[in-house]
C-alpha cells in the first residue's frame, strides 16, 4: 500500500472512531455541527505529512469546535497533529498550540449547551486532553524524527565513504598506468625516434614499420595523457600559481627556502603546468624527509620552447643506488611529456633537481 493510501486510511479511521465516540455520547442540540467536526477532525490528518503546522491548527480548532457542541470526546485527532508536527521538526509551533490548546479547552467545554459548573468544566477538559498525552505524543514524535534523521546521516556517510573509496581507487588506477603505461611506450618511443635518426644518418632507407612505430607512440603518448587526466580528475586543480604556497609550507619546517621566477607564460599546458607543481612538491617533500637541509632554492625559468625548473638544497643526504618512488614517478612525468629531468648530488654539496619540460606537446 502507497504512503498516501496509508494516510488516507489512518484519516478516516480516525475519523469514523471520534464518529462512533461522539454517537455514543448524549444527544445535543448541536449533533450535526458535532459530527461534521468530529469527522473533519479525523480527516484533517490525511495531510498531517505535507502540511504538518496547517494539520495541527485544524485539529485543534475542530476540537474546541466539537467540544462548544457538547461533544465530551477525545481529542485523538490533536495527538496525532502533535506527534506529526514533532517528528517534522516544528518544536516551536507544537508547544505554543499544545499549551493554547490547553487553555483553550475550559472555554470551550463552559461554552458548550451543557450546564457544566467551572470545576466540571476543567475535570472534562482534564479528561478529552491530558498532559501525558500530549507528552508522549510530542516525545514519540521526536523520537522517530531524530531515528530518521541519524538513519539519514548513517546513509549520507556510507555513500560519502564509498565515494572517497572510488576517488582512492581511480587515482591509484592512474598512477600505476603512469608508472608502467607511460614508462613503456615511451622508452618505444625513444627507440624507434633513435632508429630512424640513426638510419637517415647513414643515408639509409626508413623502413615504414619503423616510422609507423615512432608515430604510433607519439599517438599513444598523446592518448594515454588524456587518458591519465581523466582517470586523475582532481577535484583541486595544482598547477605553478600554487608554488609559493610549497615554499611557504616548507618554511613553517625551518627550512631556509626561496622561490625565483623568470619568464611569464600564462599559457602552459594543463599536463605541464600541473607536472611542474609536482616536481617542486616531490623535490621539497624530499628535501623535508631525507636531505637534512637548511636552505634550498626553487628556480623556475619560463623559455621560450621549454619551462625549466631547478631546485637545490644544501643537505647532506646522498642518493642510493635505487630510485626513490617519488623520483621515479617525476622522472616517468616529465618522460611522459618529452621532457629531460636530472637528479643528483651537486658538485659543491647537496642535491640537485633540474627538469626541462617543452611547452610545445609532443
Amino acid at each position: 500500500m502507497s504512503r498516501r493510501w496509508t494516510d488516507w486510511a489512518i484519516a478516516a479511521g480516525v475519523a469514523a472512531s471520534l464518529v462512533v465516540a461522539g454517537a455514543s455520547r448524549p444527544v445535543t442540540t448541536l449533533e450535526p455541527l458535532g459530527f461534521a467536526l468530529l469527522a473533519a477532525s479525523g480527516l484533517a490528518l490525511v495531510a498531517r505529512r505535507s502540511h504538518p503546522r496547517a494539520v495541527l491548527a485544524a485539529t485543534g480548532l475542530t476540537a474546541l469546535g466539537y467540544q462548544a457542541a457538547g461533544f465530551d470526546v477525545p481529542v485523538i485527532a490533536f495527538l496525532f497533529a502533535v506527534y506529526a508536527a514533532m517528528r517534522a521538526g516544528h518544536h516551536v509551533v507544537t508547544v505554543a498550540g499544545s499549551v493554547l490548546m490547553l487553555a483553550a479547552l475550559p472555554l470551550a467545554v463552559v461554552l458548550s449547551p451543557r450546564d457544566l459548573t467551572t470545576a466540571e468544566a476543567f475535570t472534562q477538559s482534564r479528561d478529552v486532553l491530558q498532559i501525558a498525552w500530549l507528552v508522549a505524543a510530542a516525545a514519540a514524535g521526536e523520537a522517530l524524527r531524530q531515528a530518521e534523521r541519524r538513519a539519514d546521516e548513517a546513509e549520507r556517510t556510507r555513500e560519502e565513504t564509498a565515494l572517497r573509496r572510488a576517488n582512492e581507487e581511480r587515482l591509484h588506477i592512474a598512477r600505476e598506468l603512469h608508472d608502467s603505461l607511460t614508462h613503456q611506450i615511451s622508452v618505444i618511443k625513444l627507440q624507434a625516434e633513435v632508429a630512424v635518426h640513426l638510419a637517415r644518418k647513414r643515408r639509409e632507407d626508413v623502413p615504414d614499420a619503423l616510422i609507423a612505430i615512432r608515430d604510433a607512440s607519439r599517438e599513444a603518448t598523446r592518448e594515454l595523457r588524456a587518458t591519465l587526466e581523466a582517470l586523475r580528475d582532481d577535484t583541486e586543480y595544482h598547477g605553478l600559481g600554487d608554488v609559493p604556497d610549497l615554499v611557504d609550507r616548507a618554511r613553517t619546517t625551518g627550512l631556509d627556502a626561496r622561490l625565483t621566477i623568470e619568464g611569464d607564460r600564462a599559457d602552459l599546458p594543463a599536463a605541464v603546468d600541473r607536472t611542474a607543481y609536482r616536481i617542486v612538491q616531490e623535490s621539497l617533500t624530499n628535501i623535508a624527509r631525507h636531505a637534512r637541509a637548511a636552505s634550498a632554492s626553487v628556480h623556475i625559468d619560463h623559455r621560450e620552447d621549454a619551462l625549466v625548473i631547478r631546485v637545490d638544497d644544501d643537505g647532506t643526504a646522498t642518493p642510493n643506488g635505487t630510485p626513490g618512488v617519488g623520483l621515479r614517478g617525476m622522472r616517468e612525468r616529465v618522460t611522459a611529456l618529452g621532457g629531460r629531468l636530472d637528479a643528483a648530488p651537486r658538485t659543491g654539496g647537496g642535491f640537485r633537481v633540474h627538469a626541462e619540460l617543452p611547452v610545445a606537446q609532443p
